[in-house]
């Protein structure tokens, strides 16, 4: 069996067995039409003696242009074999966000609220930074790492949109455990890029400002550059309060309400001992400010990933095939032919032209670098520590214009997590099996009917509900049921998906399915994330 992942154009094959006898019967056709109209004109005899060159054929030249035909139609379908290595490189710079989620950033002295309004700047400065890696720390009376440095939007995305006081597991204000957890973030980083952490809060901390100095002054020794942004008002304003669906003001321990108010002086003087840049809340585009400061940064040509696939060899095959062609031609001219263009040139030449256009016209169709992102990611997938940088090539591949490798790419992103959900147990399932499913959802948007997913999804679904690791497809057959990755694009893989039947599972049924999780993606890190009680801070000051 000939294994058509290692050809570009499968469905060129037929050519290898069409082409040369094509080739052949054609020639064998013409000598016989020339020998009948020869045989007109007289004997044999007289005509050998009469043309000595009219009768003279070589008996290779049918086996040379079938063989040279033969080389060509394996030529057109594309043999592809060995490994091609690319590596995409890009300038960035690592950034630390560390955002402030305690209770004074829900005072709305800014529109909508100042935690609002910090979120919003942050999207702005990712969508200016395009090249950057960021890591998200959120902080109240202590700091959290919510994501290392990655490259993983959606992931930040999810992580941002759900940020509130209750991802911190203690109230208050300590912009000095932000910044000792952004240094040790960065102390484990290998980048060569520039660094930077971009500090935003609304600067009532209660804390010692010597603590603050200190951090700061240990970022700028290690070369990170400090970064300070304010949210709010030197007026304040009140904290609202919802419980049990009534909102109310915050109070403090004597029952009075409190009022926030905006304090520069620990974010100035954490911007001043780090060498860095503070950014006011009077600031007409904080976001475009920071990205101005982070450009004056020496940025680093960082490899973001390095892709692997098969490699192109036509011309392995095709160059001989011009050679045998040129060797016909030449022989054709010693024995004195007329030098006409036999029919088999003209076929050669067709697809010598075609392959080449052909060759063209794909490399604008299709996304090169959404490949290698997917190939490489499916290459590692299955290492645990490779798993995060996995999702993130997939995430970016699953963006590509390219519908096969969005497909594919968001199926194996998919996979990852169900691989997750299904190993864990107990709670520690619910996040990975929501993220599965949210994804797999969005790959039958693009292949609706497409039995891989499907089964996937449906192995997701039973797991989220009852906490069974999944059975046979769709109600039958029991038995245990893994999920299935897809291959790498290309053909570099040694697996290929096998799609199941599933019994009951209609296009009806999975548009119910797909409608009734539509607003569980959002929730998944909210759902997580809420769990955390936050404990009050020591000196009694919880917001």
């Amino acid at each position: 069996m000939i294994d058509l992942r290692y050809f570009s154009w499968p469905w060129a094959l037929a050519l290898v067995a069409i082409l040369p006898m094509l080739a052949a019967a054609l020639i064998i056709k013409a000598r016989r039409v020339r020998a009948k109209r020869l045989a007109h004109l007289g004997t044999p005899a007289m005509i050998a003696r009469l043309a000595p060159t009219a009768t003279a054929a070589s008996k290779w030249q049918p086996i040379r242009l079938s063989l040279a035909s033969l080389l060509i139609a394996i030529a057109f379908a594309g043999p592809r074999w060995g490994i091609e290595r690319t590596i995409v490189k890009q300038p960035g710079i690592d950034v630390i966000l560390a955002l402030d989620a305690s209770s004074s950033m829900l005072a709305r002295d800014e529109s909508p609220s100042r935690l609002g309004k910090m979120k919003e700047v942050v999207d702005r400065l990712r969508d200016l930074s395009p090249n950057d890696r960021f890591a998200l720390i959120a902080f109240a009376g202590k700091s959290y790492v919510l994501s290392p440095v990655t490259i993983d939007q959606a992931g930040l995305n999810l992580f941002i949109d759900n940020l509130d006081p209750t991802v911190v597991g203690q109230s208050g204000s300590s912009l000095s455990s932000a910044l000792r957890q952004a240094n040790n973030l960065l102390a484990l980083s290998k980048s060569g890029a520039e660094r930077a952490i971009v500090l935003m809060s609304d600067g009532e901390g209660f804390e010692n400002t010597d603590d603050v100095i200190s951090e700061s002054q240990r970022a700028a020794s290690a070369g990170t550059s400090i970064i300070t942004v304010g949210f709010g008002s030197t007026t304040g304003a009140t904290i609202p309060v919802t419980e049990n669906g009534v909102t109310t003001q915050k109070k403090d321990q004597q029952g009075a309400v409190v009022v926030t108010k905006y304090s520069p002086d620990l974010l100035k003087a954490a911007a001043d001992a780090g060498h860095g840049v503070f950014v006011p809340p009077s600031d007409p585009d904080r976001a475009l400010t920071i990205r101005q400061t982070l450009a004056r940064l020496r940025t680093e040509q960082r490899s973001m990933s390095e892709g692997t696939n098969l490699a192109q060899r036509f011309q392995w095959f095709l160059f001989p095939a011009i050679l045998l062609l040129m060797l016909d031609a030449l022989l054709a001219t010693r024995r004195g032919r007329r030098r006409d263009v036999p029919p088999i040139a003209t076929i050669a030449s067709v697809m010598v032209l075609t392959l080449f256009v052909n060759a063209c016209s794909t490399a604008s169709i299709r996304d090169k670098e959404g490949e290698l992102l997917y190939n490489h990611a499916t290459a590692i997938m299955t290492k645990p520590d490779s798993v995060k940088a996995a999702i993130a090539m997939f995430t970016k591949a699953f963006a590509s214009k390219d519908t096969e490798v969005a497909y594919r790419a968001g199926f194996n992103g998919g996979y990852i997590h169900l691989r997750e959900g299904l190993a864990a147990k107990g709670d520690s399932a619910a996040t990975p099996l929501d993220s599965a499913l949210a994804v797999y959802k969005r790959v039958l948007t693009l292949r609706s009917d497409d039995a891989d997913t499907k089964w996937n999804y449906e192995l997701a679904l039973r797991k989220q509900k009852n906490g069974g690791g999944g059975g046979g497809g769709g109600g039958g057959g029991g038995g245990a049921a893994n999920p299935k990755p897809q291959p790498q694009a290309g053909g570099n893989s040694n697996e290929t998906p096998q799609p199941r039947s599933i019994p009951g599972m209609n296009e009806q049924k999975a548009e119910q399915i797909l409608n009734s999780m539509e607003q569980e993606e959002q929730d998944v890190q909210g759902r997580k994330q809420r769990r955390s009680v936050p404990t009050p801070p020591p000196n009694g000051r919880d917001w």
